[in-house]
């Protein structure tokens, strides 16, 4: 008898292309030698719900969708506790995990990925009592990628984030915050921040600066002080295309725990969902957390 696989895939993810190549997918990993049980998620949160229920039922849980499918398998096998290996096969709009584990391309060519046997155990993200994958982040834009619908996406990929974020230019909300880290303290205004561990964040590499490696213990921190004029604009906008090699109105560092405390609630958002609002946040690194499956 062969090791029980849970095959997890959101049928809207992308541009709805999982369906069509299902089967084909289904036929690599029972070649592999897996015995599969198929879930498409049903509505938001069931690829959490029905992994809290069953993840430790099985040896494998493939994740078929966008970050945010792979994030709630995640979350629900960090808090069952369950020692399970985890595949993903990336079809969403950005797929900045996979771009990262380079788990690019194909479906085939994935779905071979997550029924192999490289497996490679990389960091997760302690956030309070939630877990995110690879990115945590307050301020402008990152309530577009929940709020854009996904039919939208659908249809225009990477612009349609873009075509969300336009509509929030003209009103920049500024949060002030303290932020301890490794016995520092900052206390300044932010228009956004984020701590990834991640090579790409919302489609685009290079944002995030400094040596990445996805099982060092600590994360990449970017937080964005809030611009006084058009030309202090200009010049984030210029360290973050790299144009500008440094600037004062960036913090940039790299730990592996911080404290965030602000005035007011924040909506955060972990892995492109929404994460709620908090006006004190603790975040973990925590090392090797996660065995998944790569190339």
């Amino acid at each position: 008898m062969g090791k029980k696989l849970l095959f997890i895939y959101n049928p809207k993810s992308g541009k709805g292309a999982v369906p069509s190549v299902l089967s084909d997918m289904i036929d690599i990993m029972v070649k592999s030698g897996f015995d599969i049980t198929v879930r498409p998620t049903q509505q938001e949160k069931d690829a959490y719900d029905f992994t809290c229920a069953h993840a430790k039922e099985y040896d494998r849980i493939v994740a078929c969708g966008g970050d945010g499918t792979l994030d709630e398998v995640v979350t629900a096998v960090m808090e069952t506790e369950a020692e399970v290996e985890i595949g993903y096969i990336p079809a969403g709009s950005t797929n900045d995990f996979g771009v990262s584990l380079g788990i690019e391309g194909e479906y085939d060519k994935a779905a071979r990925i997550a029924a192999g046997d490289k497996r490679f155990r990389c960091d997760v993200g302690s956030f309070n009592s939630d877990y995110f994958v690879y990115v945590a982040a307050f301020g402008i834009f990152t309530e577009v990628s929940y709020q854009t619908s996904q039919d939208l996406k659908n249809i225009f990929g990477h612009a349609a984030y873009l075509m969300e974020a336009i509509g929030q230019l003209a009103d920049v909300p500024s949060f002030h915050m303290q932020v301890e880290y490794d016995g520092n303290i900052i206390e300044d205004d932010f228009i956004y921040g984020m701590i990834t561990n991640s090579t790409s964040v919302g489609g685009i590499k290079g944002i995030v600066s400094g040596d990445i490696s996805l099982d060092d213990g600590v994360f990449e921190v970017t937080l964005i002080r809030t611009p006084k004029n058009p030309l202090e604009l200009s010049e984030i906008i210029g360290y973050l295309t790299s144009i500008l090699k440094e600037t004062a109105l960036v913090y940039s560092m790299q730990t592996s725990e911080l404290k965030i405390s602000s005035e007011e609630e924040i909506p955060w958002t972990l892995d492109g969902e929404f994460g709620g609002k908090h006006d004190a946040v603790l975040i973990r690194n925590l090392p090797k957390a996660m065995e998944i499956l790569v190339e």
